[in-house]
């Protein structure tokens, strides 16, 4: 039921529109001065007020503005019942009412048919302005829990970021170094790799990199380099990276993991021969650039030579052999390393990172930090993407 304060100084006025009104179902409270209508506004919040212009002491005008003026009432439909604005001299009255907040006006003497019209029309603006009110309540409060949940998600997305960085490899330190660069983007990607001694003549070093974006990916990629780590794949050698892809490939078909799948580059350096043997699932090309002399320097780049891990069941994985040279250097990398948006909107590209890479390697002490900085002068955005890794693979006088 609505309330309706009625604020007159006439009690005839005042019992004929309570009459009136209550017999429409309202709830009425009258008011017989304008100090006693601004209290019993503040107390009841009606929906709506009656109030005639012209009373003593103070006027239905300054009663209206002190009403509107109250945040809790701003709303509040308001009718001033005047005899004023009734000749085209008046109408400064009207934009004063207007002024002070006034929502409707009804002239002396009253046609009670107009206002109950008035009355009604007046609830259902009103009505309408508190569903609005609500609406936007409702709306904000959804907004602040998408935020909260917002900074939820990022903080998990963080420690899952922390995570996979906890779990890669220090620098590798001896005739043969190897550094790491990883940048994990702000979606959290599939990025993993790893190097070590398989035994003392063998070493192992792979990059693996999981569809799409988000913990799904993460929890994959973090899988397979727990497998790879314990070197839990049942009769394989891991000194043989056909055998390491297939049974990789047996263990990690997309149809059993959430459609996704992953590429792989995965090589063996054996110290004795100094040959290196690798196989590339879809992975993109690892660079060897070999040779001191700057006339005599040799760039080879060991492409992808099957397709990804997951996506067909019982195939077989090519792998190649080659020897690698004294000062040589290998770089292993993710696609997130060269697929970066530029301002002018076009994708860096491979080639771009390759001419990158081939000139860090012929600076002094090629210390593979400061690729980054030169990479992301490229990137339009501050954050990447996707995750961006990158392995440099040195060997000395071996």
């Amino acid at each position: 039921m609505f309330k309706i304060l009625i604020i007159d100084d006439d009690p005839i006025l005042r019992m004929v529109l309570k009459r009136t009104l209550k017999n429409q179902g309202y709830d009425i409270t009258i008011a017989c001065n304008g100090e006693e209508g601004i209290v019993e506004a503040k107390r009841l919040c009606p929906a709506l007020i009656i109030s005639d212009w012209i009373m003593s002491e103070m006027d239905g005008l300054e009663v209206c503005r002190r009403i509107k003026s109250d945040p809790q009432l701003a709303t509040t439909f308001f009718i001033l019942l005047t005899s004023k604005g009734a000749s085209p001299g008046e109408e400064d009255d009207r934009v004063r009412g207007l002024d002070a907040g006034a929502d409707e006006f009804i002239s002396k003497p009253i046609e009670m048919n107009e206002l109950k019209a008035r009355v009604r029309a007046g609830l259902r603006l009103h009505q309408l302005n508190q569903d609005l009110q609500k609406q936007k309540q409702i709306l904000e409060e959804l907004n602040q829990n998408l935020q909260h949940q917002k900074h939820i998600l990022e903080a998990e997305l963080a420690e899952a970021a922390d995570y996979v960085r906890s779990l890669l490899p220090p620098p590798l330190e001896g005739l043969i170094t190897i550094e790491s660069l990883f940048v994990p983007s702000a979606q959290l990607g599939g990025d993993c790799f790893d190097y070590y001694w398989i035994d003392d003549d063998h070493l192992a070093i792979y990059l693996l990199d999981v569809s799409g974006h988000g913990v799904g990916s993460a929890l994959l990629s973090v899988s397979v380099l727990n497998i790879l780590r314990s070197q839990s794949l049942p009769n394989t050698n891991f000194c043989e990276p056909a055998e390491v892809l297939k049974a990789l490939n047996d263990s990690f078909q997309m149809s059993k993991h959430g459609d996704k799948y992953f590429t792989l580059w995965y090589g063996v350096y054996h110290r004795v021969s100094h040959q290196l043997v690798y196989g590339n699932a879809g992975h993109p090309p690892a660079v060897l650039i070999s040779g001191n002399d700057t006339k005599n320097i040799h760039v080879k780049q060991l492409d992808s030579l099957d397709l990804p891990i997951g996506f067909i069941p019982d195939i077989s994985f090519e792998t190649v052999v080659f020897e690698v040279k004294e000062n040589s250097t290998l770089y292993i990398f993710s696609d997130g390393a060269y697929e970066i948006l530029q301002p002018d909107g076009q994708i860096w590209g491979l080639d771009s990172l390759m001419n990158l890479l081939f000139s860090h390697s012929q600076t002094r002490g090629n210390n593979i930090h400061q690729i980054l900085p030169q990479i992301m002068n490229f990137s339009v955005n501050k954050n990447l993407d996707d995750d961006l890794s990158l392995l440099q693979v040195n060997f000395g006088a071996i």
